[in-house]
């Protein structure tokens, strides 16, 4: 099969999908690597890597689309890579397609065969492609916030980490799930008041076992969000609902009892955000005030750490991508039924039941129309 490894264009994205090690062993099982000049600079990969590796490098996006047969790339392409879709082709990335009816529509309307990366599920429920990005974003979650509390960025001037004669940070996690967990883990190291909220009694109970005794728990409700962001400097919006919009936990009236200069980091704003007020912004423009609350919602924040997190990425794909190119599409699913749930568009129909109820158009399951 001829895979592609496209330059990834969204704003601040520093990420590649493969990197050489990957593109050295699907060489080996006989298969073309085609890789657009430059995808993997950002990330310290060079195109002199990529060819020791085995691959070819092509000079454009139109060429890398036109000749590859299975496309990897990290984010969901861009209104200006549309043009490239095709039937048959395969397409194999992040796409958070709930939150997103127009790239939805391009795909279906070009017939194109789109498999997301944060879909595919393994039978124990949990994300093994989105995990690597989620430990990233949990992580970066903290930093970023830490930072944009400092008066100069318009934040209100709280240090996270413990000092011996002030108050203690202190931080709300929406979300107990991966990236709830890293964020939870490193805010806590920085001695910072954490506080986890989770709809999933199991699961607090869970991180409480796992997590240091500064970390404190409850479940999630209006009340005890309203409370807990009363007296926050920094919450963090990390829901997970794989497929669908993320729930609007977060309303204008809880952000106008928040104090000035609280910031919020809305990890999850690929699939809609967790707050009325939230909207996608950039690394290039990263923030805005809304309610009085500094606002991060940068829909992809692992890009800031290229290196780092193409690394992860990569490891977490390989072996996927073989399958894929190995088996083809309907065989590859045929064996693993976790990759199979990540088939999200195929031949102009949506074959995930939750983008479907969330686009409020109709669901195909993929054997139907394999």
């Amino acid at each position: 099969m001829i895979v592609g490894i496209p330059k990834e264009i969204k704003n601040g994205e520093s990420r590649v999908a493969l990197t050489p090690s990957a593109v050295e062993k699907l060489k080996n099982r006989g298969h073309t690597v085609l890789l657009e000049k430059s995808a993997g600079r950002p990330a310290g990969f060079f195109d002199e890597d990529y060819k020791k590796a085995g691959a070819k490098i092509v000079s454009t996006a139109v060429l890398l689309w036109k000749e590859s047969e299975l496309v990897v790339k990290v984010k969901e392409p861009q209104i200006e890579e549309r043009k490239f879709f095709s039937p048959g082709k395969i397409l194999f990335c992040y796409l958070h397609l709930a939150a997103n009816p127009g790239l939805t529509r391009s795909l279906t309307q070009s017939r194109l065969q789109a498999i997301a990366f944060e879909t595919v599920q393994n039978e124990e429920g949990r994300l093994p492609l989105l995990e690597p990005m989620s430990e990233v974003a949990g992580k970066m979650a903290v930093l970023v916030g830490a930072h944009y509390l400092a008066t100069p960025e318009g934040g209100s001037g709280v240090l996270l980490a413990q000092l011996s004669r002030a108050p203690l940070g202190q931080i709300t996690i929406l979300g107990g799930g991966t990236v709830g967990e890293n964020a939870a883990r490193l805010a806590s190291a920085f001695g910072c008041g954490v506080t986890v909220m989770d709809h999933r009694q199991e699961r607090l109970k869970f991180l409480e076992e796992r997590l240091p005794a500064n970390v404190s728990y409850l479940k999630s409700s209006p009340e005890n969000i309203e409370a807990s962001i009363r007296k926050s400097d920094l919450v963090i919006g990390a829901v997970l609902n794989p497929g669908a919009k993320a729930p609007k936990l977060i309303t204008k009236k809880m952000l106008k009892q928040a104090a000035p200069g609280t910031v919020l980091v809305d990890v999850c704003i690929d699939q809609g955000g967790v707050a009325e007020t939230s909207r996608p912004t950039t690394h290039s423009h990263p923030t805005y005030v809304a309610c009085g609350v500094l606002h991060y919602c940068v829909a992809n924040m692992p890009g800031a750490y290229g290196r780092s997190s193409s690394l992860a990425l990569s490891q977490a794909l390989e072996e996927s991508v073989l399958k894929l190119a190995n088996l083809g599409l309907k065989q590859a699913f045929i064996e693993d039924a976790s990759l199979a749930k990540g088939l999200n568009t195929f031949n102009g129909k949506i074959t995930n039941q939750k983008v479907a109820e969330s686009l409020k158009t109709f669901y195909h399951s993929w054997e139907s129309l394999l």
